[in-house]
């Protein structure tokens, strides 16, 4: 089985995450931050892995150390998961619309840490999250599990651009952790992701 299971306790923050690379889509997020668990959800969902996060953070101080540490913990549980990567497909893209919102993602399962970010909200999505705060979330979580990530996207409604560049991460990680080497080798040149 393909999992990952992390913590982490700072002084700010106590987060937990359990995934499985493998699983059926079923989510179980409690961040303390509402939308942000419906952001998670729609990332596990359409990525069709088994996810829990427990989080338990400081944000009476606002959400930005609650969300940091969910994504660098969440990147070390993907890391762990995929582990030498033996097999995996490594390379996805997917294009994602919701309504009026599209979202183009490519992935690449490199081993080498690198987000590229593009999209543009008009203010505090849903009231509630600072629009930096997205990107700073695809940002650590590379960083975290060692993976390329190029996002891109349009729309009008925030909510509608935020939780299609989710599922798109979810559906690109999907297809490029899939096995598709019968033979297990590893998808470089180099040997080693």
């Amino acid at each position: 089985m393909r999992t990952g299971s992390i913590s982490r306790e700072t002084r700010e923050t106590k987060i937990k995450v359990d995934l499985n690379l493998d699983g059926n889509g079923i989510c179980q997020i409690e961040t303390g931050i509402p939308f942000f668990d419906h952001m998670l959800e729609s990332f596990g969902r359409h990525g069709r892995f088994d996810l829990t996060i427990r989080a338990d953070g400081d944000l009476n101080v606002g959400p930005h150390h609650t969300i940091e540490d969910i994504a660098i913990v969440l990147g070390s549980a993907l890391r762990e998961a995929i582990g030498d990567g033996r097999g995996i497909r490594r390379f996805s893209h997917a294009i994602i619309p919701m309504d009026e919102a599209r979202v183009m993602v490519t992935t690449d399962i490199s081993g080498r840490p690198y987000c590229v970010f593009s999209g543009v909200f008009s203010g505090p999505i849903e009231g509630v999250l600072e629009p930096y705060l997205i990107e700073h979330f695809f940002t650590t979580l590379t960083s975290s599990a060692h993976i390329t990530l190029h996002l891109e996207g349009s729309g009008r409604s925030d909510h509608h651009l935020c939780e299609a560049f989710f599922k798109a991460c979810g559906v690109t990680l999907h297809e490029a952790t899939r096995i598709i080497d019968p033979n297990g080798n590893i998808p470089s040149t180099k040997g080693i992701l």
